[in-house]
């Protein structure tokens, strides 16, 4: 049972909520959009390969982030945005990865490099590790073969419960370690069997646990992730899973809000089940108090907010790649469907259709169909939004990457935020206060073009926060 002592806690968050949606930072009816790129991942139109790659230089230390992607997965997640492959289907999985490593190539041609440097790497999915033990042999060599890890601080997978589980678990985690793997994210989503079932996971609570304790044995430091304000949850289940998380010893505790609206480029079940059947989908005020819950749960076992939304004892753990991509704003290259690009100032994104994919690369062509190449304006928000969204914003590392000092640019926007106790700022940073940390989303929102915002006008009140008010530079 949760204490009512700490229901009564969690339960303050309401007023800020109130608070913030007369002013106008938050959506009125509750609406939530994440703030993961800039400009915002579904908003990107067609561009090709010349345009983007025009006037580009690779970085003056020669050191990538690498993100890969592998999209196959048992099932199709109720709440997955991405376009994915289910079941076995072994012989098409050899031919995309005979066809990344195609595309690597042709990147490294691209970029004038006979192998990459990396600084960071994260494999995702999809679920990278649903492979043979021999098809996960062969990609890790493949990809170590044109990628040099010497300088490389940190190696990461993301993987599911149940690829880890049983020999066949256990020969996958040898093969991963054996080639420089450090970190997994173990995507559990929750402990409730019945809200893994709503969620169309392929495991049940007690496999997630086994595959948890496996990877702790087998040396890897380990991050769980959890979805919150899901249909079906309550806050005593909620707080179960969390009680339950913070007992087990991992490294990193990672909790996502629930997203209804697709932020990627397939529009997940979760759409249409808010849309046609929502009795039990927890409203705004509820999901905040999860949050919250979470928070004060997992501050009493020692876990703190590190990056925004993730939460370890040691400020020495955490996901190396989101934080050369989004708060140093390292140039990271993209592999695989879907995959993305961030490149100093432009953006790529890889077509999200399996056959389009493969016949442009077949054609000698990268498979990007979507980006940009940012202009000032678009840069001088990147800047801010993206370290404020994850940890703060650097402000010497501003000017150096923009070329315009922070001081000078989104003032009104600053001061206004920093009036309702949601920004900070000294002469070297500007950083989320405890309440700006809690609605880091909406706070990164107010720094958007209007061009990008995720909802109209009409859909906030029309106070202090209003986003569509001072908006320019």
């Amino acid at each position: 049972m949760i204490s009512p002592g700490l229901i009564k806690e969690a339960e303050e968050i309401i007023r800020d909520l109130k608070e913030l949606q007369k002013a106008g930072l938050v959506c009125l009816d509750g609406q939530f959009f994440p703030t993961v790129h800039y400009p915002p991942i579904t908003m990107y139109l067609p561009v090709n390969e010349e345009t983007l790659f025009k006037g580009y230089r690779n970085p003056p230390d020669g050191l990538f982030s690498i993100y890969v992607h592998i999209p196959f997965c048992m099932k199709y997640c109720a709440f997955c945005h991405y376009p994915v492959k289910t079941g076995d289907l072994r012989e098409e999985k050899d031919y995309y990865l005979g066809m990344l490593e195609k595309e690597m190539d042709i990147y490294m041609r691209r970029l004038g490099l006979k192998r990459i440097q990396a600084r960071s790497v994260l494999i995702g999915g999809g679920t990278p590790t649903y492979l043979t033990t021999a098809q996960l042999e062969s990609f890790l060599s493949a990809f170590t073969s044109r990628v040099n890890l010497s300088k490389c601080t940190q190696f990461s997978y993301d993987v599911d419960p149940v690829t880890l589980l049983g020999q066949e678990g256990k020969e996958r985690l040898k093969i991963m370690k054996s080639y420089g793997v450090g970190r997994l994210t173990i995507g559990v989503q929750s402990f409730d069997d019945l809200i893994l079932k709503r969620m169309n996971r392929p495991h049940n609570a007690q496999e997630a646990l086994s595959a948890i304790r496996q990877a702790k044995e087998s040396g890897f430091k380990v991050n769980i992730e959890f979805i919150f304000g899901y249909p079906g949850q309550t806050l005593e289940t909620w707080a179960e899973t969390m009680e339950k998380a913070a007992s087990l010893g991992v490294e990193e505790i990672q909790n996502y809000r629930l997203k209804i609206i697709p932020y990627g480029d397939h529009n997940g079940f979760i759409l249409k089940e808010a849309r046609q059947d929502s009795k039990d989908l927890p409203g705004i005020e509820e999901t905040l108090i999860m949050k919250k819950l979470a928070i004060l749960i997992l501050s009493r076992h020692g876990y703190h907010e590190n990056l925004i939304r993730v939460f370890s004892k040691s400020e020495e753990d955490f996901s190396h790649y989101a934080n050369d991509q989004c708060c140093n704003l390292f140039d990271q290259i993209g592999f695989g469907l879907t995959a993305f690009s961030s490149l100093r100032d432009r953006f790529s994104l890889n077509t999200q259709d399996f056959k389009e994919y493969y016949s442009l690369i077949s054609q000698d062509k990268l498979p990007l169909n979507r980006g940009l190449a940012r202009n000032k304006d678009d840069q001088l928000r990147w800047a801010i939004i993206l370290p404020l969204k994850n940890r703060k914003v650097y402000k010497g590392y501003y000017q150096r990457i923009t070329g315009v000092s922070l001081n000078e640019v989104f003032r009104k926007k600053i001061e206004k935020l920093k009036k309702f106790n949601l920004l900070y700022e000294d002469n070297k940073v500007l950083a989320p206060t405890e309440r700006g940390r809690f609605f880091a989303d909406e706070v990164c929102q107010e720094f958007f073009n209007p061009d990008y915002m995720p909802f109209p006008k009409t859909a906030y009140a029309h106070g202090e926060l209003y986003p569509y008010d001072d908006w320019e530079p």
